[in-house]
């Protein structure tokens, strides 16, 4: 099990990176009066956005199924406590939302407060077929946040039921086939009316989340695991504070970010900034078990202060209790 928490980390923490280039590059682009499209566009729009979304929803999903076996150790009323976490997500988000509309944390709470709260009671193959319906219909719809219900009930479902190994790399190349072939689709009959059609797109973001989950997860399990694990696993659990402080950095960099036509520079600045976080994020966790926002989400969950400076040998970069981040 703790292998398993370690490795969920290590995935938001490499959903903590894609955000950061796509919302850099979104940033940009909504800024510019002529954006045009060059390399770089096309490369993000067809390898990372939409890309990453989705592998944080499901980690949300199966997050909540992790909290509340958590708070039944803590307490009789586990579904309180998980109303007041998401209603403090509200707050977070909706304060966000006010400096950067359309981001996730308000609708995360929104909908894990109407749907999974009250799914969490169904068995967990109702939560697959349900899930699955859910993420097929959004995706025949276009995409964006609806897909988000959908994913996080198969993310409760696969955290219930965990998927055997052995599946990994069918699924990995299976995956990687179909995310390849979807945007070639997509880049042959967007400009076609008689063949376009619109859930191709996020049916590629889907395959292609699904692939990059899934080959980060071998990676693992090969001789790069300890340095994958030492970039990833810190921003994965500080993922809340990172995602929040991204913001303001983006924003106060637009002036040099809309300079640049070629959007380079925001690449650039995503990972200057990532590599900043991954070592805050280390040297955070060597002496706190909690990351600040973190810290701050679960105080207010349990209406306490909740211990959080490491003592002694507890110093290192693995938590000894298991928070489902965000």
């Amino acid at each position: 099990m703790t292998r398993r928490l370690h490795e969920l980390d290590a995935l938001r923490g490499f959903a903590v990176c894609g955000i950061m280039v796509v919302n850099t590059w979104q940033h940009t682009r909504d800024h510019l009066k002529s954006p045009g499209q060059n390399a770089v566009d096309w490369a993000i729009y067809n390898l990372l956005q939409s890309r990453f979304y989705p592998i944080f929803s499901f980690l949300f999903g199966l997050s909540f199924v992790l909290f509340l076996r958590s708070a039944a150790q803590r307490t009789d009323h586990p579904w309180a406590a998980l109303l007041r976490r998401l209603a403090v997500l509200a707050v977070f988000g909706a304060i966000h939302w006010i400096v950067n509309p359309g981001e996730v944390l308000l609708p995360y709470a929104i909908f894990g407060a109407l749907v999974l709260l009250p799914v969490s009671f169904f068995p967990p193959p109702a939560m697959v077929i349900l899930g699955g319906a859910l993420t097929i219909w959004a995706v025949h719809e276009g995409g964006g946040m609806i897909l988000i219900p959908g994913l996080f009930l198969l993310g409760m479902a696969a955290m219930e039921h965990p998927p055997p190994e052995r599946l990994l790399l069918p699924a990995f190349l299976v995956s990687t086939v179909l995310a390849v072939a979807l945007v070639y689709l997509w880049t042959r009959t967007f400009d076609d009316p008689d063949t376009f059609y619109r859930g191709t797109y996020p049916a590629a973001g889907l395959a292609a989340a699904t692939a990059y989950c899934t080959g980060l997860l071998l990676l693992l399990r090969t001789r790069l695991r300890d340095p994958l694990f030492a970039v990833f696993t810190p921003l994965g659990r500080m993922a809340l504070t990172n995602y929040l402080l991204s913001t303001p950095i983006i924003l106060l960099s637009l002036p040099l970010l809309t300079a640049d036509s070629t959007r380079v520079t925001g690449v650039v600045l995503s990972a200057v900034v990532l590599a900043l976080q991954v070592v805050f994020s280390r040297m955070w966790l060597a002496r706190f078990r909690y990351g600040p926002m973190e810290w701050v989400w679960r105080c207010l969950t349990w209406m306490e202060r909740v211990p959080n400076r490491r003592i002694g040998s507890e110093r290192d970069t693995h938590s000894p209790v298991p928070d489902p981040g965000l």
